[in-house]
């Protein structure tokens, strides 16, 4: 038997004249917690994707425990012991997540072709509680549940096969806390049953701290592997990018600075369920930080704000004009923008072209004499704005889905840009992109300060809102539990110590 569960030699995929792959060579050890590591459009997830069965490799060999490995379907490679957790949401979401968890695999709970939804239920909740994860209500649908959730629905269905190989795909940017916690722990438990596990994160530090070796990919191909325990994460970005980062990653000063005048102010506000008498107020020019454990209500607050969900009490107020916000039409005419931690299904139009996103939330400006769009200022604004922001593409005409996760990114983030916004709700804007792209919308973030913009910054990422933010509210249980001003104890100790 080969110490190896899975070795791969000379894999290549490209898709047209690109190549996504070039020549990949590595291999992961049983019991090993192997890191893969690189830019956004470098090839990781498109690597994962063919060892997880999605994609056909071009040429080049896999192994399995030393015997050859060429899955056609996921399902060929659950067979064979791997499961897989993608980057972007794999829920069905009009079928109950109990459904979900066993998606593709439902045979084993039908009989005279009924299937006993009843029993396929119970048997996921047992997978939740077999691999100590926080479980959603099984019999809902879920397109109604935030993106934590349905992160977990698929973790638990990856789980369900009993894997060998784990892969997974930025799953932790998408938990909070306690469940990035409950994630580590599972990682743990892998290792101790001799299991492997291959984890794509652009949290630096955190792959440095929890995996045995790191693969680096740059362009396609492997730069080099390292010890985990024998690098640092500035060693790591020097690989991914071929150079030294130059420049502050986050503020570099180390107390609140923003205008007297207020922009926003929310008073008294619930929502039922998630937000209990939560009152606060934003300032021009202020980033106003929140972070919480995943049942604290923090991404509550910027549906609230924005108008998206249903207030039962209290109210949200744009001070300039006296103007009460009760839904998105509304905020948008005010020129309030709001970027969703969900960003395919909440923000962007993802089927449709790089023109069309960038200008949606400014159709009122890009309107011509007579009231029509002009296409002129479409082609303009979008092909500015992919300039301004450096957006990796083929020209504006390029369907969303075509781009790489930070590039998306920089669309969903620069399209608000494009307005003359007073406040901007931010909801883990840095999720799933890469460290260059993560510096490049704190350098947005800077600039819109320095404009003026009133910002709210909502993350699961606690060294991101302790380095972006003039104060920091904390929030457990729907409420606002303590407020922290930038400063000496703008600490993660600090910080945790009020969320739990």
């Amino acid at each position: 038997m080969s110490e190896n569960i899975l070795e791969i030699s000379g894999l290549n995929k490209h898709f047209g004249p690109t190549y996504a792959n070039r020549n990949i060579s590595f291999s992961v050890k049983k019991g090993e917690i192997h890191g893969l590591i690189g830019e956004n459009g470098s090839g990781k997830s498109t690597l994962l994707s063919q060892i997880a069965g999605m994609y056909p490799r071009d040429s080049g060999q896999m192994l399995i425990d030393g015997e050859p490995y060429d899955p056609t379907s996921p399902i060929d490679a659950n067979e064979r012991g791997i499961s897989m957790v993608m980057q972007e949401l794999g829920v069905v979401g009009n079928l109950p997540a109990g459904v979900n968890v066993y998606l593709g695999r439902t045979k084993q709970f039908s009989r005279f072709g009924i299937v006993n939804l009843r029993k396929m239920r119970r048997e996921a909740e047992a997978q939740f509680e077999k691999w100590g994860l926080e479980a959603p209500p099984l019999g809902d649908m879920p397109d109604g549940m935030m993106i934590e959730s349905r992160k977990m629905i698929e973790l638990a269905r990856a789980l369900s096969v009993d894997p060998q190989l784990l892969l997974l795909d930025e799953v932790t940017q998408s938990l909070s806390l306690n469940n990035r916690e409950k994630l580590y722990a599972l990682i743990r438990r892998f290792k101790e049953m001799g299991r492997s596990v291959i984890l794509i994160t652009h949290d630096i530090e955190e792959m440095v701290e929890i995996t045995d070796t790191i693969t680096v990919l740059r362009d396609g191909e492997v730069i080099g592997s390292v010890r985990s325990a024998e690098t640092t994460p500035d060693e790591i970005r020097m690989m991914m990018v071929g150079r030294e980062m130059s420049g502050h990653y986050y503020r570099t000063d180390h107390a609140p600075s923003y205008g007297e005048q207020v922009v926003l102010d929310v008073q008294g506000v619930c929502v039922p369920g998630e937000l209990e008498d939560v009152s606060f107020q934003v300032h021009e020019g202020e980033i106003l930080g929140f972070c919480g454990l995943s049942d604290s209500g923090i991404h509550s607050v910027g549906t609230a704000v924005y108008g998206l969900s249903r207030i039962s009490a209290g109210s949200v107020r744009l001070t300039a004009g006296d103007i009460r916000i009760t839904s998105p039409t509304q905020a948008l005419r005010n020129n309030v923008g709001y970027v969703p931690k969900d960003r395919d299904n909440e923000a962007l139009m993802i089927h449709a072209s790089i023109r069309d996103n960038f200008c949606l939330p400014s159709l009122t400006e890009l309107k011509g004499p007579m009231g029509f769009l002009s296409p002129g200022k479409l082609k303009g604004m979008s092909a500015d704005m992919v300039k301004q922001l450096s957006v990796k593409c083929t020209g504006i005409g390029q369907a969303m889905d075509a781009l790489s996760g930070g590039n998306k990114q920089k669309v969903n983030f620069g399209r608000w840009l494009a307005k003359d916004l007073k406040l901007l709700i931010l909801d883990c804007p840095t999720r799933g992109v890469d460290v260059g792209v993560k510096a490049y919308i704190y350098q947005l973030m800077n600039e819109a300060k320095a404009n003026g913009i009133a910002m709210i910054l909502i993350s699961d990422e606690l060294t991101e809102v302790l380095g972006m933010a003039d104060r920091l509210m904390v929030m457990k249980d729907g409420r606002v539990t303590k407020t922290i001003l930038r400063g000496d104890d703008f600490t993660e100790q600090a910080v945790i110590g009020v969320m739990i």
